[in-house]
């Protein structure tokens, strides 16, 4: 009977060893996904950072400036980032820095590299404190993959010191909303 009882405390001496062995490497791998990592693109912290995950860095789709069209049923994600060129023009000249006040301009975008059938592309103005003002929109991008893309002439007033942004939006598909893939950055002086 004492020699049963042994070998049923080595048995269970054994598997409690193994489980915490076992939950030992859980708690590793569960560690391993909790390490954030700071990301820094262009000179601004992007706001969801990465992760550290068996030492490769998982960095979210949507913070790299591409527009996204998740489609849960086949498991694909697809993301569009095609090359893009913004230009600003008040009359034939070319402008990046303005002074204060209302300026009556256009926006020229070259893109090239659309390899994916999008839905539509816009361009818009964001001031400083973060209101998006709409310019002008254009659906029907279908089959193209370089073309330029020129507003009608638009009045906007610069009526604060900062950095304002052009940017050139893409929106993938009927459902989805338009994403900002590039931009071009309007100084305002005093």
């Amino acid at each position: 009977m004492t020699m049963k009882l042994k070998l049923g405390w080595k048995k269970i001496t054994a598997a409690a060893l193994v489980l915490t062995l076992m939950s030992g490497g859980t708690l590793l791998f569960a560690d391993s996904i909790q390490d954030r990592i700071r990301v820094w693109m262009n000179g601004q912290e992007l706001k969801d950072g990465a992760y550290l995950i068996d030492n490769k860095i998982y960095v979210p789709v949507r913070d790299i400036s591409g527009a996204t069209n998740w489609n849960k049923s086949s498991g694909t994600l697809r993301i569009v980032k095609p090359n893009v060129h913004i230009f600003l023009f008040k009359g034939d000249t070319a402008f990046g820095n303005v002074n204060r006040g209302k300026l009556k301009f256009n926006v020229f975008s070259q893109v090239d590299t659309l390899h994916d059938d999008v839905e539509a592309v816009k361009v818009a103005i964001e001031d400083p404190g973060g209101s998006i003002k709409d310019i002008q929109s254009q659906s029907n991008i279908q089959g193209k993959d370089n073309f330029w893309f020129r507003t009608y002439d638009f009045t906007y007033d610069f009526d604060t010191v900062g950095k304002y942004s052009v940017g050139f939006y893409i929106k993938t598909s009927a459902g989805s909303g338009f994403e900002k893939v590039a931009e071009k950055v309007i100084t305002v002086l005093k």
